[in-house]
C-alpha cells in the first residue's frame, strides 16, 4: 500500500501545542510585578487541582511552566531615584502636543491602556536615561518627545 492512503491516526492532524514564548532579555520586575506573577502561580495551582479534562489540564499545566519560569527568573529593580527616566519611574511626556503619563513596568505587568509601558517598549526605550525637561528622538524625529515629569515609582492606576 503506498505511503499517502495510509492514516496513523487523529492526532497527526492536531496543531502542535507549543510552550508561551518567554520575552527575550531579563526579566525586570516591580514588587508588585512580582506580586502578581506569585498570584498567578497560586491560581493555576488551584485550577489544575480541580480540573479533570485532560486538555484543559495539558493547557493549565502549560501555563503554569510559563508563570513558574517567569516568577524563578525575575529581578526586583531597585527603586528609582526620579532624576532621570528609568525602570520603575512615571513618567509625564508630551508627543505630538498631547500630555501623556505612563510607569515603565516588567514585560508581564504591562497594560499599556493602563498607563504600563514594558521597559523594553520602543517609547519607553527611547525615553529610558532622559530628565525633566529634554527631548528625545522616538519614530525617527529628532526632539518628538519632551519630558514633563518623572515621579520616583509607580503610581496605581
Amino acid at each position: 500500500m503506498s505511503v499517502a492512503f495510509r492514516r496513523e491516526g487523529d492526532d497527526e492532524h492536531l496543531e502542535p501545542k507549543f510552550e508561551l514564548p518567554i520575552p527575550p532579555g531579563p526579566n525586570r520586575v516591580t514588587a508588585r510585578g512580582l506580586a502578581l506573577i506569585a498570584a498567578k502561580v497560586t491560581a493555576i495551582e488551584a485550577l489544575i487541582a480541580t480540573l479533570t479534562d485532560e486538555a484543559a489540564i495539558k493547557s493549565a499545566r502549560r501555563d503554569h511552566r510559563y508563570w513558574s519560569t517567569r516568577q524563578s527568573t525575575a529581578e526586583v529593580m531597585p527603586h528609582p531615584d526620579g532624576q532621570t527616566v528609568a525602570f520603575g519611574c512615571t513618567v509625564t511626556l508630551r508627543y505630538n502636543g498631547k500630555d501623556r503619563t505612563v510607569t515603565l513596568v516588567g514585560d508581564d505587568e504591562a497594560d499599556p491602556g493602563a498607563g504600563l509601558l514594558s521597559f523594553t517598549a520602543p517609547l519607553a526605550r527611547a525615553m529610558i536615561g532622559a530628565e525633566v525637561g529634554e527631548y528625545v528622538e522616538f519614530a525617527g524625529k529628532a526632539d518628538a518627545i519632551e519630558i514633563v515629569a518623572i515621579a520616583a515609582g509607580w503610581t496605581a492606576r
